[in-house]
Formats: C-alpha cells, sequence, structure tokens
C-alpha cells in the first residue's frame, strides 16, 4: 500500500507544481500592470512628499517633511506653519464622501429588491438603464445637472410657475449640488455589489423566518441584512474611495464655495505648483483609504473566525 501511494505521490506533486505555474503565469499580466501604473506611481508620490519644492516647481533633491505639519501639525520647520483649513477640508470632504455613500445606500437598496423581483427581461432591461449613464461623458453629465441646478433650470423654473417660491433660489455652487452629483455619478457603483448580494439572497430562508412568527422587522434585522451585507459594505467603499478624492464634481457644481480635497491636490499641482505639498496631500488620502480597507479585512477576518469557531 505504501509503494502504491509512493508511486501515486510524484504526479500529484506534478499537477500542483503544474496548477502553480499556470496560476502565475494568469496572475502575471495584471500584477505587471498594477506595478506599472499603481505601485510606481504611487512610489514616486510618496517620494515627492518628502522632497523640497522647487522655487517655480518641480522638486529638489533634498529631504523636506515638513509638507506634512502643514495639515497635520506636525513635523514643522524651514518655515512652514500649521494651517487648520487643509484639515477643515479634509474633515468636509469625508463628511461629503460618507453623505454620498448613505444617500446611494438608501436608493440602491430597495432598487436591487425591486429588480430583482422583476421577470429575467424585464431585469435585463432595468439593470441596462441602470448602467446606462456609463455610456456618456462624465462632463456632459454633470453640465447637465448644472442646466438643472441653476436659477433659471429646471428646477426653478417648475417651482416658480406652481407658485412654491418667488425668486429663484441658489442651489447650484453649494456643498447640496456637489452631494447630488456625486450620488448620481457614483450610484451605479452602490447598486452593482448590492444587487449581487440581493440576488444570491435565499428567499426560503425568509419564508421560514416568516412562517416562524417573525416579524419584517427582525427578519430583516436577522436574516436579509446579514446575507447582503457583503454587497453593502463592498458597494460603500466603492463609492466612498471616489467621492473622497473626486474634484470634477466639486469643481463643476461646486465652484469657489466647495473646496475638497481633491480640488486641493489639483490646485497645488497645476497653480501653485508646490508638488511636495500636493503629493502629501495625496499620501494622506491615500492613508484614510487604506485604514478603512484594513479595519474592513480585520472585521471580515473575525467574522470568518467567529464562524469557523461556531462551526
Amino acid at each position: 500500500m505504501a509503494t502504491m501511494d509512493a508511486i501515486a505521490s510524484p504526479p500529484a506533486t506534478g499537477q500542483h507544481a503544474r496548477r502553480q505555474r499556470n496560476l502565475v503565469l494568469m496572475l502575471a499580466p495584471i500584477s505587471l500592470l498594477l506595478a506599472v501604473f499603481f505601485i510606481v506611481p504611487l512610489g514616486i508620490m510618496a517620494l515627492y512628499s518628502v522632497l523640497t519644492p522647487g522655487l517655480y516647481g518641480g522638486v529638489e533633491w533634498s529631504f523636506y517633511p515638513y509638507s506634512y505639519g502643514r495639515v497635520l501639525g506636525a513635523p514643522l520647520g524651514a518655515g512652514e506653519v500649521f494651517d487648520p483649513v487643509y484639515l477643515d477640508i479634509l474633515l468636509r470632504s469625508l463628511r461629503m464622501a460618507v453623505m454620498t455613500v448613505l444617500l446611494t445606500l438608501l436608493i440602491a437598496y430597495p432598487a436591487a429588491f425591486w429588480v430583482s423581483g422583476l421577470t429575467p427581461a424585464r431585469r435585463n432591461l432595468a439593470l441596462f438603464l441602470i448602467t446606462l449613464p456609463f455610456f456618456a461623458n462624465l462632463l456632459i453629465r454633470i453640465y447637465a445637472w448644472m442646466l438643472i441646478l441653476r436659477p433659471s433650470g429646471v428646477v426653478n423654473s417648475v417651482l416658480k410657475e406652481l407658485g412654491f417660491i418667488d425668486k429663484p433660489m441658489m442651489m447650484i455652487f453649494s456643498e447640496g449640488a456637489v452631494v447630488i452629483g456625486l450620488v448620481y455619478v457614483l450610484l451605479p457603483f452602490m447598486f452593482l455589489p448590492v444587487y449581487a448580494s440581493v440576488e444570491r439572497l435565499n428567499r426560503s430562508l425568509v419564508h421560514a423566518s416568516a412562517d416562524l412568527g417573525a416579524t419584517p422587522l427582525q427578519t430583516f434585522r436577522r436574516i436579509v441584512l446579514p446575507l447582503t451585507l457583503p454587497g453593502i459594505i463592498g458597494g460603500s467603499i466603492i463609492v466612498f474611495i471616489p467621492a473622497l478624492g473626486n474634484f470634477v464634481v466639486a469643481s463643476l457644481l461646486g465652484g469657489a464655495k466647495v473646496l475638497m480635497f481633491g480640488n486641493l491636490i489639483t490646485q497645488q499641482f497645476l497653480q501653485a505648483r508646490n508638488w511636495p505639498f500636493g503629493a502629501a496631500l495625496a499620501m494622506m488620502v491615500m492613508a484614510t483609504v487604506l485604514v478603512l480597507l484594513f479595519i474592513y479585512v480585520f472585521k471580515i477576518a473575525r467574522a470568518d473566525e467567529r464562524a469557523a469557531g461556531a462551526r
């Protein structure tokens, strides 16, 4: 018997090595792509963030960590001073990103249940309509919202004709207009992960919960919400990251009145030409996103450990 196992083991080992080799070959192109277009630019940005600003733009190749001190308060030196306005802009960007996540989830979650209950033909049509905005240029879609929200736009005209207002409201160039634009742009990114979780939901568990006397609220809290939570968390992360760093929507719908962190980074690179400070701001956004991702991964790992212990 031992002889037969010894004879059978080399092919198994060879097959395992072949699978590993095939896996490496399959992952090599995407790994190279990420290394060239993500890791290398990120490393350059991290390096620039600790270099001395050039007199007319660019950088000078000497160590200068004080760009972070302008936002965080430390380290400070070489004439740099802490300016709380940058921290206020970061907190405002975080608040608006969280509002965008909550509003997109509030719209996408019930919509996902409604779409999943349609017939296959209508469901495919609904999914096509939801992804249809991707076929139009982002700037064109944002300019359309500018026409809708401006003082002589559609909303003000309708409200004035109905007698609800006497003079046009200034809806554009405000935080509300920026949040509306972010929700409109990022809503499909929330809907698709949530819909995937809702589509995989075992409806027999919902019926069994109702048969056992659970109220709709109890069924939602103990069955529906936990089973769809991965899609909610995934969609929230996918929406939060671009909402925090977005600058196009804020520039067009917020104007000079609403400055988000993405706009601040753009100004430092293109107008102030302070590349190290712009790189430091970009690294702070990246650090915020990475901290949230690490928290999410840690909680998922803890949940998996608890589930494995329960089994």
